[in-house]
């Protein structure tokens, strides 16, 4: 092994070069978003000479992405655990997973919104996403609301892809409204407010009485 490589893994945790070349770059994309993911940066943090990267590594944006990839798993891993089907109150139940997924949204945003400029990387992140043995939350929440509707606690006729879009979308719009905030007059709901108001007409719909 050679002494930039010993350098690198001196912190004794067995990892391969590979993984702690993810991890730098993950905590380098978490401090500092990605303007700072240079290649020489990224070798100098993890304590190895430029050209190692590409033993491991295809190029650039194949760590990058499964940098990427380390950073939502990560957040995810904070959040805690999604409730079982057939647990608690169905209504309790959306509002733990909206909570959740706004506030993923959120912790992965600044990472995300330097990439926007960088669709390869988002390509290879989306195919890492496809191999990883978790899949995503947004299929994890499709997956939860067709057990809640096998066990008969959802309606046998409700469109679960529709109500998992509404609360996808909304996350999406909190978190973007961040960025492109709302007028003062106008300002859009925050929080256990959206939360609220998302549960309520996912389970009770918007029609008037006939």
């Amino acid at each position: 092994m050679s002494p930039r490589k010993a350098a690198a893994l001196r912190n004794g945790d067995g990892a391969s070069l590979r993984e702690h070349l993810i991890a730098t770059a993950e905590r380098m994309l978490s401090n500092g978003g990605t303007a700072a993911l240079t290649v020489r940066a990224i070798a100098k943090e993890a304590g190895v000479a430029d050209g190692v990267l590409y033993n491991h590594f295809a190029d650039k944006e194949e760590l990058i992405a499964s940098a990427l990839r380390a950073h939502v798993r990560t957040v995810e891993a904070g959040l805690g655990a999604l409730p079982e089907p057939g647990t608690g109150t169905v209504e309790r139940n959306l509002r733990a997973q909206l909570a959740y997924g706004m506030a993923m949204h959120a912790a992965i945003l600044p990472a995300f919104a330097g990439l926007i400029d960088r669709p390869s990387v988002l390509s290879r992140f989306a195919e890492r996403q496809d191999q990883d043995g978790e899949p995503p939350w947004k299929e994890r929440l499709l997956g939860y609301l067709r057990a809640e509707r096998d066990l008969g606690r959802l309606a046998a006729h409700a469109d679960l892809d529709a109500a998992a879009a509404m609360i996808i979308g909304v996350c999406h719009e909190n978190v973007l409204s961040t960025v492109f905030p709302s007028a003062p007059e106008t300002p859009a709901p925050k929080g256990k407010d959206v939360v609220d108001g998302v549960v309520a007409v996912v389970l009770d719909g918007i029609r008037g009485e006939r």
